[in-house]
């Protein structure tokens, strides 16, 4: 049985991270990036794929509790025994030159005898290492991984099983430290790290980072947990945030909608870098938005929904027969079809981005003007196509109505550039037409008159949980009719135990795909935000309230939620929930930074 997703905690060092389960393991882990070959993936698998537990011996139950030390990514895991009472903490340190994972062992009361077991497998669990000891050290070689496990020299190691094992007993107050460092096979051991002082100054930097959230309304606690996640899921060395740490973790419990997120999708750029200024972070949201004109950069034409960490463009999709999947969820999937989707949303999400961040003040790039002229000239014949749509569907281009949408925004922010910095050059009356044209065809052909809603397509009956985004970006004010009648359709139609699924999956099986999935938490926010914005604010804080209710017991969010199970779906933990999250507590406390 593998644990529920929502037992998982994240440790990482805005590089990668590892996943923290309940009893103790490290169930995932990719080094030496969040999109690298997986270490550790009994997430995905079973034991024999790897994985890393420590816990008191003879005990196959979870911990009795445990947390984050407050504002941190440090993590605590504490067991009650009979004789008595020992804590793991677990931490990845910013790194200077190599990745660690740190795992300390200490004696609360009494005293534990503690099992630690680490079976290292690479490439996603399918090679055993071949293990060696030097300079008490523990050596896992395979190709192009080395993994270097140190611990204290009182405890003694021993290969069993393919696997490595240590028995140890600490009492109240002893301590004893693992730090497991990956490099490339070719180079030598990098330097090594001191375990206790690198707990110190992780604390240290991570409450000095939450220090600086400007956010003081109701639910702080969980809104800087979410910004806290949202740092972790970043990769520092670009400026790049990707979608989720993990793959292939089912939207739907042994089902086949599997895939990778361990990318940056461009529908995510307004959202993110919203959150990013209106909580106080500019050095973040400046990384963000440089990652994002060094990603687009290129044709217009060719620009892709999704990058690797570093602007990648090329993200083939297999699959990895020897992985059973989560909770036999197959096929685990690695790398994204998608990526060679058309979504004519992205080019509104773009120019909405570099709309909002040069009305926030930060500093103007030589080249960023001249980029966003070519994407609106592109879009002056684009638009027409159908597209995939921001929810990647498998079956068939459409005229998505938010496609549409979003490229009236497109053509809007271009117009209000414009209007607000006459400086620029750029021809402001066939930008005006096109966004006239745009919105006079979309209300024609994607607003269905008889049911008072816009649709999910034109021509279509069905409803996209996406139309909620329509008084966000301005296409119609708030107390339009029709607005509100989407919104009220929208609850009512694709609502399910009081949250939204993004479309309905086995009714209008737009995606191509068998099966059905989850209410969507970010949609859910949305419909959260759009009762706000509609004068329904109470509603609004009920629905706010439910949502923060789905956060695990460490404060975290998975892409979607069963109401039925009450289980986490989807990969975790996943920045598009925690980003509707942080976006809506600021829209409801009125420091919401929307366009």
């Amino acid at each position: 049985m593998h644990p529920a997703i929502e037992d998982y905690a994240l440790i990482g060092d805005e590089q990668t991270a590892a996943l923290v389960g309940r009893d103790g393991s490290v169930d995932w882990l990719c080094l030496p990036r969040f999109d690298s070959a997986a270490c550790f993936a009994k997430l995905l698998g079973g034991k024999d794929n790897g994985h890393w537990r420590i816990a008191p011996k003879g005990t196959k139950d979870p911990c009795t509790r445990r947390a984050y030390r407050p504002d941190t990514l440090v993590l605590d895991t504490e067991w009650d025994t009979d004789e008595g009472t020992v804590r793991v903490t677990d931490l990845m340190p910013q790194r200077e030159r190599a990745p660690d994972l740190v795992r300390i062992v200490e004696g609360v009361s009494g005293r534990v005898t503690v099992r630690s077991t680490i079976r290292l497998r690479f490439d996603y669990g399918s090679i055993i290492p071949w293990m060696r000891r030097s300079d008490g050290h523990r050596v896992a070689i395979a190709g192009p991984d080395s993994v270097w496990l140190r611990s204290e020299p009182s405890v003694h190691t021993w290969g069993e099983d393919f696997g490595t094992h240590s028995e140890f007993t600490v009492a109240e107050g002893e301590k004893v430290a693992f730090v497991l460092t990956w490099h490339p096979s070719h180079e030598p051991r990098p330097p090594l790290v001191d375990p206790y002082e690198a707990l110190s100054s992780s604390v240290v930097d991570w409450r000095r980072w939450a220090a600086r959230c400007r956010y003081h309304g109701p639910y702080r606690d969980t809104v800087v947990r979410s910004l806290i996640t949202l740092k972790a899921l970043s990769y520092v060395p670009t400026g790049g945030i990707v979608a989720a740490a993990t793959t292939s973790l089912p939207e739907e419990l042994g089902g086949v909608r599997n895939w990778d997120y361990r990318y940056c999708w461009l529908r995510d750029s307004t959202l993110t870098l919203g959150a990013l200024l209106s909580a106080g972070y500019h050095k973040e949201a400046e990384a963000w938005r440089n990652w994002l004109l060094r990603a687009v950069a290129g044709d217009p034409a060719e620009l892709q929904i999704m990058y690797g960490l570093a602007g990648e463009r090329r993200l083939p999709e297999f699959e990895l027969p020897w992985l059973t999947g989560y909770a036999g969820s197959a096929p685990v999937r690695i790398g994204n079809g998608a990526v060679t989707q058309l979504q004519l949303d992205v080019y509104g999400e773009v120019m909405d981005t570099l709309y909002l961040a040069r009305r926030s003040g930060l500093s103007a790039k030589p080249h960023m003007w001249a980029m966003q002229r070519a994407l609106l000239e592109f879009l002056k014949s684009a638009w027409r196509q159908p597209d995939e749509g921001l929810w990647e569907v498998r079956g068939g281009r459409r005229h998505f109505v938010h496609s549409k949408v979003m490229v009236w925004v497109a053509a809007d922010r271009a117009v209000r550039t414009l209007e607000e910095h006459p400086e620029l050059s750029g021809d402001l009356d066939a930008w005006r037409a096109l966004r006239d044209e745009v919105h006079r065809e979309v209300c024609e052909k994607g607003y269905d008159p008889g049911r008072n809603t816009f649709t999910q397509y034109y021509g279509s009956r069905g409803l996209d949980a996406a139309l909620l985004l329509i008084p966000r970006v301005g296409f119609l004010p708030p107390d339009d009719s029709r607005v509100i009648g989407t919104v009220d359709a929208v609850r009512a139609e694709l609502g399910h135990g009081g949250f939204v699924r993004r479309y309905d999956a086995e009714e209008t099986p737009v995606d191509g795909l068998p099966g059905g999935e989850g209410v969507f938490l970010a949609c859910s926010f949305w419909l959260a935000d759009a009762l706000h914005m509609t004068g329904r604010t109470q509603e609004a804080r009920e629905l706010f309230e439910r949502l923060v209710g789905l956060t695990n017991d460490v404060g975290l969010l998975a892409e979607e939620y069963d109401p039925v199970t009450g289980r986490q779906l989807g990969n975790f933990p996943q920045a598009f929930s925690h980003i509707g999250l942080v976006n809506t507590a600021l829209a409801l406390s009125g420091g919401d930074q929307a366009g």
